[in-house]
C-alpha cells in the first residue's frame, strides 16, 4: 500500500492557531461541541506552508513533528508566526471540541500539550538515594527515581509525595518554603524543572524533581507489586550509572554538584 507524505504548518501564537476551511479560505474558527455536519469531509484543517506564505505570513520554525494517520504520513512544521497577536485566529483549546476539525490538526494540538511528571530524590544519611526498578510504563525493567504523572488539578510537589506513597508506601515530606501547596514547610525542596521533546513524534514533557531526606532500610519498603519490582539504595555515582531517564540523570547530577560545593 502506497503511503503519502502530507506537509502542514502549525502556526501558533499566544494560544491562537491558524486554521483554514477545506477550500483554503480562512481563518477558520472551530465550533465547540459540533458532532454532525453536512458532507463527508472535515470542514477545518491546518494550512500547508505554501498556503500560509500566500497569506503573506512568515514564521520562525521551532521543530518538525512526524506521525502517521491511516495511510498517510504527516510532517507538521511547528512555528511561531512573525506577527502581533492574531486576534481572528482560532483558540487552540477549541480545536479538540469540534469533530469537524481534521484529525491531523487535533493530533498536532494534542502533541504540543505538556505531559507533566513529578519525581523525588529520597536521600539518606549515608549520602545514598533510593531508586525503584519499574515493572511497567516507559522504563519497564529500568531503575528510576520514584514518581510518575501529575494528576489533574494537582501540584507537582503533591504529586511527588503521592507517588512515593503509592509506589513505595513511604510517607515523605518535601519542603514547601513558599507555601505553594498550603501550609509552609521550612527547608529546601531542591526543585528542578526540566522540559524536553524526545524523538520525532513531538510529545512534550515537563518534569519536576524534588529532594527530601529519609533513613529507612530498603528491606522495610514494600513497593506496589504490579508497578515496582524492587527498590535499592544507590550511591550517587552508582545511581548515575544505572539511571536511564534523561530527567533523572540531570537531577542526580545536580545533587552531586551540590555535594561538591
Amino acid at each position: 500500500m502506497e503511503i503519502t507524505l502530507r506537509r502542514h504548518i502549525h502556526l501558533e501564537h499566544d494560544g491562537k492557531l491558524l486554521l483554514l476551511y477545506v477550500d483554503g479560505t480562512g481563518p477558520a474558527i472551530p465550533r465547540t461541541g459540533r458532532t454532525t455536519w453536512e458532507g463527508g469531509e472535515f470542514l477545518i484543517r491546518l494550512p500547508t506552508p505554501i498556503e500560509a506564505a500566500d497569506l503573506g505570513l512568515t514564521w520562525t520554525e521551532k521543530r518538525r513533528n512526524n506521525f502517521r494517520l491511516g495511510n498517510d504520513e504527516h510532517e507538521i512544521i511547528i512555528a511561531l508566526p512573525n506577527i502581533s497577536w492574531p486576534e481572528n485566529w482560532a483558540w487552540k483549546d477549541a480545536v479538540i471540541s469540534d469533530s469537524a476539525v481534521d484529525p491531523v490538526a487535533r493530533e498536532s494540538v494534542y502533541r504540543t500539550l505538556h505531559r507533566v511528571v513529578s519525581k523525588v530524590i529520597i536521600q539518606n544519611s549515608k549520602n545514598e538515594i533510593l531508586l525503584a526498578k519499574v515493572r511497567r510504563g516507559f522504563f519497564t525493567g529500568c531503575w528510576t527515581l520514584p514518581g510518575g504523572f501529575v494528576d489533574y488539578s494537582e501540584h507537582p510537589r503533591t504529586g511527588a509525595t503521592r507517588e512515593a506513597k503509592e509506589e513505595l508506601g513511604l510517607n515523605i515530606t518535601i519542603a514547601d518554603p513558599k507555601s505553594e501547596c498550603g501550609e509552609e514547610i521550612p527547608g529546601v525542596d531542591g526543585a528542578l524543572i526540566q522540559q524536553a521533546i524526545f524523538g520525532e513524534n513531538g510529545l512534550n514533557w515537563l518534569s519536576f524533581t524534588y529532594h527530601t531526606m529519609m533513613d529507612i532500610d530498603a528491606t522495610q519498603i514494600i513497593p506496589k507489586d504490579d508497578e515496582i519490582e524492587k527498590v535499592e539504595w544507590y550511591s550517587l555515582e552508582a545511581a548515575l550509572e544505572v539511571a536511564v531517564s534523561a530527567f533523572d540523570i540531570e537531577a542526580i547530577r545536580r545533587v552531586m554538584e551540590n555535594e561538591d560545593q
